[in-house]
């Protein structure tokens, strides 16, 4: 039924306008036309002021409201709200349905500050823990040495060095967030063009290669065939994901284990798969290796070293080519990291050349 002033009113009207000529009509002394007359007259006062109270105070007030939230919706919904049009016959039903949105989507927002903050108390609980330890590790040295330690020339050299080594860590974990926040700022640009894959690969491996003869770790590359496999991405920071999960593999494995780079070919994609055979990761933590500062076993990757923000980065960077990586894993059986990079086509190729 449409629900407006002039329908209250109506209804109304009527109602007393029929109330009153009953009434009338049971008077003896009251003629027909008289009845007639009252029914006139109530019935035109009854609608008037009824369609004057409802029009002009109440119904007035209430799409005052509902443009207002209208207005609140839309600014909030930059501009658009496929619901916003939709205005309902019942204004009472129409601004309830409103006000039920606009709660929901403060609930919603709530929700997002709620989860943005447990965030960043998680955050800076970690960045202060990882800044600690080599600033701690540094003073706890140079006071040493400060408390007459110097004189001793091989507690000196020594002291030094570890002191060196613990600001190196410190460096590298500065310089790690720094990469991660501009990243996610997109104040680094990616500068993509054109190379075989392979050969970028095959810088990897030979970067890698004194890392894992000290572990007598098998690195080894497995491609389709020697044919150039051409991709337009940017060449440093797609070699730095490389040779972040490759590094990983092997610091994560046990003696005498293998970490292999296999390409997958596809249609129009190629699959650059890093598997190990190393301790693995459990299920659980499959979900949250990607977020800064996360551990599988705090102990174990302590003693491995890092930032604890490199497959943070490879995350941001391949999310900047337009892809995604992923993982599969069983603990103590090793890992798999992989992500897709669209291929060039062979007459782009052959256009570049002439």
């Amino acid at each position: 039924m449409y629900f407006n002033a002039k329908s209250v009113s109506l209804l109304l009207a009527l109602c007393v306008g029929g109330i009153t000529a009953a009434f009338l009509s049971i008077i003896p002394d009251v003629s027909i036309m008289g009845v007639v007359v009252g029914l006139i007259i109530s019935f035109s006062s009854s609608f008037l002021l009824t369609y004057f109270v409802l029009e002009f105070i109440f119904f007035k007030e209430i799409s005052n409201i509902h443009r207002q939230i209208h207005e609140l919706r839309q600014k909030q919904s930059n501009g658009f709200s496929p619901e916003l049009g939709q205005k309902q016959k019942n204004p009472i039903v129409d601004i309830k349905s409103q006000i039920n949105h606009y709660a929901k989507m403060k609930e919603d927002e709530i929700a997002q500050l709620k989860q943005m903050e447990q965030y960043r108390k998680e955050f800076l609980a970690n960045i202060s823990h990882e800044l600690k330890t080599p600033i701690f590790a540094t003073q706890g040295f140079i006071l040493t040495l400060l408390d007459g330690a110097v004189n001793d020339k091989s507690v000196r050299d020594r002291f030094l060095k570890k002191a060196a080594k613990s600001l190196n860590a410190l460096n590298i974990l500065v310089e790690d967030l720094l990469t991660v926040s501009k990243i996610e700022a997109g104040e680094i640009n990616m500068e993509f063009e054109e190379f075989d894959v392979q050969v970028m690969l095959v810088d990897v491996l030979e970067q890698v290669e004194q890392k894992a003869e000290k572990k007598n770790i098998t690195v080894t590359l497995e491609a389709p065939s020697d044919d150039p496999i051409y991709i337009n991405a940017d060449y440093n920071r797609l070699k730095q994901v490389v040779l972040n999960l490759v590094v990983n593999g092997i610091k994560y494995n046990n003696k005498n284990g293998w970490v292999k780079v296999i390409l997958e070919v596809k249609e129009d994609t190629v699959t650059i798969n890093v598997k190990d055979n190393g301790f693995g990761i459990p299920e659980e933590d499959q979900n949250r290796i990607f977020e800064r500062f996360y551990r599988v076993e705090k102990s174990r990757t302590k003693k491995q070293g890092g930032s604890g923000l490199g497959l943070a980065i490879c995350k941001h960077i391949l999310e900047r080519h337009d892809t995604g990586i992923s993982v599969t894993s069983t603990p103590e059986e090793g890992s798999n990291f992989s992500f897709d990079l669209k291929l060039v086509n062979d007459t782009e190729n052959e256009d570049t050349e002439l």
